[in-house]
């Protein structure tokens, strides 16, 4: 139990750290909005933030609401981290705990942008990303523009620990061919996502189709 308890910690640990190297990288050398080519034409980095869950989908504008977003997240990684311990200890097959653990590192990634990243990065109330409708949390946006300064009032979203933006920057760009009716010629899958999100998908695809390996029958 003690290797494979060391195994997956390293696993964990390491796979946590090319997320946040990623996202580090992006955050501090793209533009908001900046695109450029990855693998040839079909993979591209596409930096945006993400304000909520998945495909950008929120649980309103109010603090509450990001703040509840963010203690949901905090309730599965742990429920999460508690079941792949059990699951450990009682000496399941090693690749269904390393489809726990992928799980389990996608959602603390993410996490670790809302907890962090408003304190690890300066906040600028003039970049798109912070811009939220609805929020009643109006700050000053300073631009120069052609060498004169202009200032305004725009209202951004709540910032702070647990309130941070997730970053997302990979991007399939393959499309339909043009010959699919009302298909034709759109995005096979517009959706833009992350390494955490990549761990997420590819863990849960993993316990879908190896399902039976993992859960043989006549097993309790």
């Amino acid at each position: 139990m003690k290797k494979k308890l060391g195994i997956l910690f390293v696993f964990i640990v390491g796979f946590i750290l090319i997320d946040q190297l990623i996202k580090f990288g992006i955050k501090s050398n793209f533009t908001e909005g900046q695109s450029q080519p990855l693998l040839g034409n079909w993979l591209v980095l596409n930096y945006i933030e993400n304000p909520g869950m998945a495909f950008g989908t929120t649980f309103g504008t109010s603090i509450w609401a990001k703040l509840s977003l963010s203690i949901f997240r905090i309730v599965a990684i742990t429920a999460i981290g508690y079941y792949l311990w059990l699951e450990l200890k009682k000496g399941s097959n090693f690749e269904y705990l390393i489809a726990i653990s992928l799980v389990f590192i996608g959602a603390l990634g993410n996490l670790i942008d809302s907890m962090f990243y408003d304190f690890i990065f300066t906040f600028d109330p003039c970049n798109y990303y912070n811009y939220m409708e609805g929020t009643g949390n109006f700050e000053k946006c300073i631009q120069t523009i052609h060498g004169q300064e202009y200032s305004r009032s725009i209202e951004v979203r709540h910032h702070g620990f647990l309130l941070g933006n997730v970053v997302d920057m990979f991007q399939f760009n393959v499309q339909w061919p043009t010959s699919i009716p009302y298909l034709g010629g759109k995005q096979i899958f517009p959706a833009i996502w992350n390494f955490a999100d990549f761990c997420i998908s590819i863990g849960v695809g993993m316990i879908l189709i190896r399902n039976r390996t993992y859960f043989p029958k006549g097993k309790k």
